[in-house]
């Protein structure tokens, strides 16, 4: 089975999708967070002129190469979320999972919504993803946190793999033993990773692009070799990337051309990929 991109509006694209044909689905939609979510590319260029100095006293003007953006608020959030979360459920497998990722201005109303949808039994964990990156307002206590809701079709017959998940530092190594320190720690329900920065290797210029670490543990632990793994907010395309390191089928959906131009540039020396609805040669 060939790994999928699709292009378009993921609604009716997961409507074509026959019932129980995902092991598991991770989604980081938009957040409603009422901003317009931008990622500006630039270059600095030695120039006599320039707006920077740099070393030795040189400077240098600045370039902006590209602008990727999308528009991250809804009127009603509740309508545009409610019937991607029913197809999600339609097309997990029995044994499927379902992580949502979203932060604290929608998290509550959808735990609702997913708790109405699969059973509050079904939920197993709210996932807390702890950064310490970017502005700190002065009036209120900084927010850096996501919230990552797990949800499961069967909480009698699921995926995961403790024995592979990937283990964590303690913190107080001296306490524990030399082979307990050296073996490192399971993570619990938060779980403390940088997100991608600026002038990380991982950057690709997408907005909210989420670090490979953090989706690497998912699919380590609630997805075996083969299965099929899917995100219909796939933005830049990490959890195709992880899927590929991990040796997982992956199914791909976005309606943004800025995340499919990305995520061509990404995979491009990928061959068995099936692109649909759209062209990723240049």
């Amino acid at each position: 089975m060939p790994n999928r991109i699709y292009f378009g509006d993921n609604l009716p694209i997961l409507r074509s999708l026959p019932a129980g044909c995902v092991d598991l689905i991770y989604i980081d939609p938009p957040f409603n967070s009422g901003k317009q979510q931008a990622r500006t590319q630039i270059r600095t260029v030695r120039d006599p002129q320039g707006d920077r100095t740099g070393f030795q006293g040189s400077t240098y003007r600045t370039e902006t190469l590209a602008t990727r953006q999308y528009a991250d608020w809804f009127e009603d959030y509740e309508s545009f979320i409610r019937p991607r979360l029913e197809e999600a459920y339609r097309l997990l497998a029995p044994h499927g999972s379902l992580y949502f990722h979203i932060d604290y201005r929608e998290v509550h109303y959808c735990k609702i919504w997913l708790d109405a949808l699969f059973g509050r039994d079904c939920f197993l964990n709210e996932i807390i993803w702890a950064y310490d990156y970017g502005g700190k307002p002065k009036n209120r206590w900084p927010a850096k946190h996501d919230n990552i809701l797990f949800y499961v079709k069967d909480p009698q017959h699921y995926t995961f793999n403790v024995a592979d998940i990937d283990r964590e530092p303690y913190m107080a190594p001296g306490l524990v033993g030399p082979e307990k320190a050296a073996r490192g720690k399971l993570p619990t329900d938060t779980w403390w990773y940088t997100i991608v920065g600026t002038n990380s290797k991982e950057r690709n210029g997408y907005p909210t692009q989420k670090p490979l670490g953090v989706l690497n543990r998912i699919v380590r632990a609630s997805s075996n070799p083969g299965d099929v793994v899917m995100d219909f907010f796939a933005g830049s395309g990490t959890l195709g990337e992880s899927c590929l390191q991990l040796g997982r089928q992956f199914w791909l959906v976005d309606n943004n051309p800025q995340a499919l131009e990305t995520m061509a540039r990404r995979f491009a020396h990928v061959p068995d990929i099936e692109w649909i609805g759209f062209s990723p040669t240049p």
